[in-house]
């Protein structure tokens, strides 16, 4: 069957760049991938494995976006999950008005968020990934963490070739659930770390356990709680699946050192933020903290050059 070719809804402002380089994070990520122009990301749906590429052809406020799927086995059936998945990856319904709104009365923040305008809260397609994103990035840094994320889709990930290149999709929670422990530590993991991912694997595959589905529709307190009673689960790593797995985008994860660094500079202070630290500097905006984190993250690949 040919390509298909989806035309997605997405309320401006809008920018694809922008967004698609907060779920990459860093250019050696091989699942989310971006050329400057087309975001790309290999998918299993079933038994099919296909890519997704996503072009935006319109302005930053009248954003015209494209996505086409394409692969062996590819039907018609799978057009409405992709266009519900890239929603909820590139954040395409979000009304950031009031965002803007407080950015204009700011000045410490608000040009960040000029600079910045059309990028929009990411979130991974499935809650799995998020925690094993971040239980890979547990205390190392984000550089390490992604080559670790990199081995295990490279590993465990089905893949799909395309004009003589090998791509992979993310594993499936069933079959990491599988994985041996003593591989998972040959590809980066340390042993308590693979414990962790099998443990949350097998919880989030099994189809008679209420999963991380049921931790989404608690309030902040309880699944804050909830999240930190699964084992390998801290508040640093609960409060990023609740920002990138949940899509709670005022929840800035406080124990990330890397963002409050980037917070203390880009507010001008001298001295480092902790955790109660950065409640106070983002009081007034307490309702986008986790959006003012993404924005961080992208502002500081401009300043390194990573992104033209």
């Amino acid at each position: 069957m040919p390509d298909i070719r989806l035309r997605l809804s997405v309320k401006p402002p809008f920018r694809l760049d922008l967004t698609a380089w907060a779920l990459k994070r860093r250019p050696h990520n091989i699942v989310d991938r971006f050329d400057g122009g087309i975001y790309r990301r290999i998918v299993s749906h079933g038994e099919t494995v296909v890519e997704v590429a996503v072009e935006q052809c319109g302005s930053v406020e009248r954003p015209n976006l494209v996505a086409t799927v394409s692969g062996r086995g590819v039907s018609s059936a799978i057009g409405g999950n992709i266009e519900a998945m890239l929603n909820r990856m590139l954040g395409l319904d979000r009304d950031l008005r009031e965002f803007y709104d407080l950015a204009r009365e700011d000045s410490t923040l608000g040009p960040m968020v000029t600079r910045l305008r059309g990028i929009k809260p990411v979130r991974f397609p499935v809650n799995f990934e998020a925690f094993v994103n971040a239980i890979a990035c547990q205390q190392i840094s984000l550089d390490a963490g992604l080559h670790v994320v990199n081995r295990l889709v490279a590993n465990y990930g089905r893949s799909l070739r395309r004009g003589g290149e090998q791509t992979f999709a993310f594993p499936d929670s069933s079959v990491l659930a599988r994985a041996d422990i003593e591989r998972l530590r040959e590809l980066g993991l340390s042993r308590g770390k693979a414990r962790y991912v099998t443990g949350l694997a097998a919880l989030d595959s099994d189809s008679h356990a209420p999963g991380f589905s049921r931790i989404e529709t608690l309030d902040d307190k309880a699944a804050l709680a909830a999240l930190c009673a699964l084992k390998g689960v801290g508040r640093w790593t609960a409060e990023y699946v609740m920002l990138r797995g949940f899509g709670r985008v005022h929840i800035f994860p406080g124990d990330d050192v890397g963002g409050r660094n980037a917070l203390a500079r880009r507010m001008g202070l001298r001295r480092e933020l902790d955790y109660e630290g950065v409640r106070r500097a983002l009081a007034r905006w307490s309702r986008f903290g986790g959006l003012i984190y993404f924005h961080l993250l992208v502002d500081s690949l401009l300043d390194k050059g990573v992104i033209a």
